[in-house]
């Protein structure tokens, strides 16, 4: 199963940017899949997800990009659902979006159709992207974590030797644990901040053949 990253919702203003319930989470279609196959289209929604409603303006600041490639990719997630105009907010020259969903999740071993399998691997592709740019700008801030941040954050890196059984088996494990602390996360709210949890699974490259043309 693949999640797209910062899986933290949007609220309004007023409310915490991770407080939309489970039934807010919604399976990709191939549509919405051929949508979020960009990575900097997903990192748009991380970000609408992790800090609530945002500018087109808004989001090229803090993605590093021109205003006018955020109102694109705005447009593009608008046009596949996956994000929304904030009602009574912005004016005829900027519009402010929200995500629509907590979480966006495709299930690989769900997708029949061809044309389904070959937008979840595109979309997979996106992730794996956008997972590994969260993680550059993350390493860039290290050296000034403070202290009880540093000493709580985690960057591992293990081989296993698996099956795909057993690392279907892990996964569903570790999501079951993050499901758990996302559920606990309304206590002392005024302490908490959003934290990126990174899952990957997958073969050490070069180890596993190449699929066949077609297949």
């Amino acid at each position: 199963m693949t999640a797209s990253p910062a899986g933290s919702p949007a609220a309004s203003p007023a409310d915490p940017p991770d407080r939309l319930p489970a039934e807010s989470d919604v399976e990709l279609d191939t549509a919405a899949l051929r949508v979020l196959a960009h990575p900097l289209r997903i990192n748009v929604l991380a970000l609408l997800r992790q800090r609530g409603p945002s500018t087109a303006t808004k989001v090229a600041g803090e993605l590093g990009i021109n205003p006018g490639a955020a109102s694109y990719h705005l447009r593009r997630l608008a046009a596949g659902g996956l994000i929304v105009e904030e009602p009574g907010r912005g004016t005829g020259r900027e519009r402010w979006w929200r995500a629509a969903h907590r979480q966006s999740v495709h299930d690989p071993a769900s997708a029949a159709a061809p044309e389904r399998q070959e937008a979840g691997r595109a979309y997979a592709h996106a992730v794996a992207l956008a997972c590994t740019e969260r993680l550059r700008a993350a390493a860039q801030e290290v050296p000034s974590l403070p202290e009880e941040w540093f000493e709580v954050s985690t960057f591992g890196d293990f081989v296993l030797r698996l099956a795909p059984k057993d690392v279907a088996r892990m996964r569903d494990e570790v999501f079951a644990v993050i499901s758990r602390y996302r559920q606990a996360a309304d206590r002392d709210a005024e302490e908490l901040v959003p934290v990126a949890v990174q899952v990957q699974a997958f073969p050490v490259p070069g180890t596993v053949p190449p699929r066949s043309a077609g297949s």
